[in-house]
């Protein structure tokens, strides 16, 4: 099993109504992409981010199904704009020693075949985890 979680804080200027579509798309992904089991999209607390959301997906098919889901990527277009510290991480029980590098693969895999993708992220003030390409120096 899989636990796949974001943690994030949102730009200045952004409207509730802007935040409320994204953590709607976030609670969709949970709703309608079939290898999610469960998940939780809310506040973040103890930390240095104000928002969060984790799912649970049985394994690494349905990680990618999860990561290419067109409900997924709704949420990278409504949201990502909007967001200006993100934390992505990953938790298995996965006995497996290449686990986190097969999931990285994963992450890697989809970014070289979705250059709008890659450019949302790396446009991020902060971005680490999860085989984070961004954000660009400079």
């Amino acid at each position: 099993m899989i636990v796949h979680g974001n943690r994030f804080t949102i730009k200045p200027g952004v409207t509730p109504e802007q935040l409320e579509e994204a953590l709607e798309s976030l609670r969709n992904q949970g709703r309608v992409i079939p290898s999610v089991r469960s998940f939780v999209v809310g506040r973040d607390f103890g930390g240095e981010y104000e928002w969060g959301a984790s799912f649970v997906i049985d394994d690494l098919d349905g990680y990618w199904e999860y990561l290419v889901h067109p409900a997924h990527r709704n949420t990278d277009r409504v949201g990502l704009p909007l967001v200006d510290r993100f934390a992505s991480f990953d938790i298995t029980d996965d006995a497996d020693p290449e686990a986190g590098a097969k999931i990285a693969a994963l992450h890697q895999r989809r970014y070289e075949s979705d250059a709008a993708l890659t450019q949302l992220v790396s446009d991020l003030g902060e971005y680490s985890g999860s085989a984070a390409p961004g954000p660009h120096a400079g």
